[in-house]
């Protein structure tokens, strides 16, 4: 199984070689690692270029956009930079973020999960982060979403989602769109990640009503907004991000911004999603 791994990276000098030793050591090693260097102002375009001078299958590609750390679209576009530097003998493409530390077996369980189920379009382990002086689930999604941070991608599966989109909410939608196409989602609770910079630590303040954005560009309606903001923001502890995320919702239908799925990919993720709020209602 071939592995290709694209890694966006901005101003990560301080931890970039910690996710790329712990790539360089699996048992199951990738084929190709390219880290993104995203307008960094750092240092780490030369820790990585100590990577290259040891590992053949290692590269970087350096790229200019905005500063401004802004979810969605900056990394996706930086991710796109790496990928299309890569020849398509891939059978699985992975997106990780640049402030990981995988456990040794990661490649190897993820492998083996591809070959267990040829149903099996997407595939993720959980990210834990330091508290003190222990390392604790960073539990901001249910545990059958794959997080951002470490997205792996059966090359066909990748193909009929139409790869990443470059909007807020991309590694929601792709995990929909995945199982419109019948894929299954896999995760692994035994596959414990060190992430080190938790989740929106660097957001831009500007990023605030993205998430409401997305919501609405994934053709959610008000409703599943709602119920999907309420429960966000008190994962996230912050319940006045409640506000944010309806503004942001409200914002986009106004300027009636463009989807990013379509009325029948819409049409399936608001029946999805229902199904799943039911399935919770009936459960508790």
């Amino acid at each position: 199984m071939n592995i290709y791994i694209v890694i966006p990276a901005h101003n990560e000098e301080l931890l970039i070689s910690k996710t790329l030793e712990s790539l360089v050591f699996q048992t199951f090693l990738p084929k190709k690692i390219v880290v993104v260097n995203d307008n960094s102002t750092d240092n780490t375009e030369n820790v990585v270029q100590e990577f290259i001078n040891q590992y053949s299958y290692i590269s970087v590609v350096n790229t200019n956009s905005s500063q401004d750390h802004m979810p969605g679209s900056k990394v996706i576009n930086a991710f796109y930079q790496g990928y299309k530097t890569l020849d398509d003998q891939y059978d699985v493409i992975c997106k990780f973020d640049a402030d990981l530390i995988f456990p040794k077996n990661y490649l190897e369980t993820l492998k083996k999960h591809f070959q267990e189920n040829p149903k099996t379009g997407m595939f993720g382990g959980f990210c834990y982060i330091q508290k003190n002086d222990s390392w604790i689930l960073e539990n901001l999604t249910n545990k059958d979403h794959i997080r951002g941070a470490l997205k792996a991608y059966k090359k066909i599966c990748f193909q009929d989602i139409g790869g990443l989109k470059p909007a807020m909410g991309w590694d929601t939608v792709d995990e929909l769109l995945a199982q419109y196409h019948n894929w299954k989602i896999k995760t692994d609770e035994s596959l414990k990640v060190k992430h080190l910079k938790p989740t929106g630590n660097t957001y831009n303040p500007k990023a605030k009503y993205k998430q409401g954005e997305a919501f609405y560009k994934m053709r959610y309606g008000f409703i599943i907004t709602l119920i999907a903001s309420i429960k966000l923001a008190l994962l996230k502890k912050q319940p006045k991000l409640i506000i944010d995320y309806l503004a942001g919702f409200f914002k986009a239908k106004k300027a009636q911004q463009p989807y990013i799925v379509s009325q029948p990919e819409g049409d399936f993720i608001r029946k999805l999603r229902w199904g799943k709020i039911l399935q919770k209602l009936f459960k508790s």
